[in-house]
């Protein structure tokens, strides 16, 4: 489980330092996705704030590996507010289905972690 664990974990730490920088940097493919969402602009930084954050910490789950629970926790939060926020705005299946794609990541990654989650700095 542990190779799993540090897999899944490497690959969320890659989509959400290169998402969550798109987003800071007001990509312009972001930008127009939070226009069509009906979300304000504004919003796109602080999402992006969410998933550097997140990442940092599933970056400290390496040593720190009760973290990297908490830190699905954060993100599967934040990615199934994006599906809602998808299917609010009736958005097609091809739209919505990466956001729950990285939701389940997510909830795979605390599943896998959730023995964890009491000793966060074990």
């Amino acid at each position: 489980m542990a190779i799993f664990t540090i897999v899944l974990q490497s690959l969320l730490i890659v989509y959400y330092l290169f998402s969550g920088t798109a987003k800071m940097i007001g990509a312009k493919y972001w930008a127009d996705m939070f226009e069509h969402l009906h979300l304000p602009q504004w919003f796109l930084k602080v999402t992006g704030l969410v998933q550097l954050a997140g990442a940092a910490v599933l970056i400290a789950g390496y040593w720190y590996t009760g973290l990297v629970a908490w830190a699905g926790v954060w993100l599967g939060v934040t990615m199934l507010v994006a599906s809602l926020v998808h299917i609010r705005t009736k958005d097609p299946i091809g739209k919505t289905a990466p956001a729950l794609f990285f939701a389940v990541l997510n909830i795979a990654l605390i599943l896998a972690n959730a023995g964890q989650m009491l000793q966060p700095f074990a």
